[in-house]
């Protein structure tokens, strides 16, 4: 349908959308007065009688007051009524309590604001908030993963984000790139973590392990397993895991991967000699349980039973062994022909329909404040996505932090967003299905590359089992 364009109902709607938003986000705070009549006038180029209307209806809403003689003044502390905004987080994050302590502190900054903090399932969460967004009731800001963001992508919804970049933020750039897509930031890095080994300091042999080559790893863990006299294992010395965002870390430290400018390279003896090490830890030296399904949590149960000297994981499961009862601590992998490791993250999206998308970008900005981020990193394992604040060593809470926390510093040289893989979320899935048979050593690493080498060429792999 052909309509004509309404020029004032569009300057006017923008006029009282911008001056509410500059009042909800705190650029004009309580007690201050807006600019004259006259001024807005010739700013938003409406007449005098269309800005007093729109200053009226701003009244009605309890966010300024009219002073005689003076002016219009946004309302003081105990007049105000409060917009809400809504920020959507997923049910497995460790991050939640942190956060509901950032909210609260940034509603106290912003007396008009009030945040709704709604919990959705991790499952299908990336498209819980796009089918929201869509229907017209989605969240205003929202956590996402870069797991989700690449569902995010895949489902051709990164339009409904809002790009935006803070203007007081830095990080490193492999964290910014996870939340990236066609050279627009589609989401503002919140918190990232790389894979590193944590190890229980009464298991490890040596006490002070020196680990820095894929022979290293072997030499520690067999020192660190123990078997009893009837050949049951008291403790393994390392635990493979065989999660997607786990074992890939010894192709790349092989020089190996799964695609490399678009061109399936799996089949690659780098990739070969990898597995056949993955393997090995299992079978041939037996100092790793055997482990099937793709899981992190079966590898950290096992670190916190004292079943398991080391272990592949992120400083996200490390908030998990605060109260574990035993003395850990964290180093970054070894390296075989490269230095390598994979690299997680989350990021903030903010609604791009949302009617308050400057103070949504108001709690973006505070949540990745120093301030916001330093409580992150004084309360928990999680790395802060702030350079200056995850790097801090004034930082340390001893009651939470390993002694060697900062050792994800060295690793961010060589860490590698999982996006960089080349692979889709279903290739990823399905890759995961096809190992199955490998890492029950009911195939060889040459047959099952084979196998993918022509499952990655003929584009199987893309529809989900």
């Amino acid at each position: 349908m052909l309509r004509k364009r309404d020029d004032f109902q569009e300057k006017y709607q923008y006029y009282t959308k911008k001056l509410r938003n500059e009042i909800l986000s705190g650029n004009i705070k309580p007690g201050e007065f807006i600019l004259p009549e006259n001024t807005l006038s010739q700013e938003f180029e409406l007449s005098r009688v269309s800005i007093r209307k729109g200053l009226a209806e701003l009244v009605e809403e309890g966010l300024i007051e009219k002073i005689p003689g003076k002016g219009n003044r946004v309302v003081l502390k105990e007049n105000q009524n409060k917009q809400s905004i809504k920020l959507a987080w997923f049910s497995t994050s460790y991050e939640i309590e942190v956060v509901k302590k950032m909210i609260a502190l940034f509603e106290e900054r912003n007396p008009f604001v009030k945040v709704d903090l709604e919990i959705y399932p991790n499952d299908s969460y990336a498209k819980t908030i796009l089918s929201r967004i869509e229907n017209g009731y989605g969240p205003d800001v929202f956590i996402l993963s870069d797991y989700h963001f690449r569902d995010v992508a895949e489902l051709k919804g990164t339009d409904l984000l809002e790009e935006y970049k803070p203007s007081k933020f830095e990080t490193y750039d492999a964290v910014t790139s996870m939340f990236t897509h066609q050279n627009k930031q589609k989401a503002v890095p919140f918190v990232f973590s790389p894979v590193v080994i944590c190890y229980n300091k009464d298991l490890i042999q040596p006490k002070k392990p020196v680990i820095q080559t894929w022979q290293d790893l072997l030499h520690v863990s067999k020192e660190s397993t123990v078997v009893k006299n009837d050949d049951i294992v008291e403790a393994f010395g390392f635990c493979f895991s065989s999660a997607p965002n786990r074992w890939p870390v010894f192709l790349l430290q092989n020089s190996g991967g799964f695609r490399k400018s678009g061109k399936s390279v799996i089949q690659q003896k780098e990739n070969i000699e990898a597995l056949q090490y993955c393997v090995d830890l299992m079978y041939k030296h037996k100092v790793s349980p055997v482990f099937t399904h793709g899981s992190n949590q079966l590898a950290e149960n096992l670190f916190m039973k004292k079943r398991a000297a080391m272990i592949l994981t992120t400083y996200y499961f490390m908030n998990e062994f605060k109260d574990c009862g035993f003395d850990w601590d964290v180093m970054e992998l070894p390296k075989q022909k490269d230095a390598a490791t994979l690299l997680l993250g989350g990021g903030l999206g903010i609604n791009a329909e949302s009617s308050y998308k400057e103070v949504a970008k108001s709690l973006v900005d505070f949540m990745v404040s120093d301030e916001a981020q330093t409580m992150m990193k004084k309360n928990m394992c999680t790395i802060p996505a702030s350079r200056k604040v995850a790097e801090n060593k004034e930082l340390i809470n001893k009651k939470i932090h390993p002694d060697h926390y900062h050792a994800f510093i060295e690793s961010m040289n060589s860490a590698i967003p999982v996006k960089d893989l080349e692979l889709s979320q279903a290739e990823i899935i399905n890759i995961q299905y096809e190992l199955h048979l490998l890492w029950a050593n009911m195939e060889r690493p040459d047959e099952v590359c084979s196998r993918l080498q022509h499952l990655l060429d003929s584009k199987t792999l893309t529809s989900v089992k």
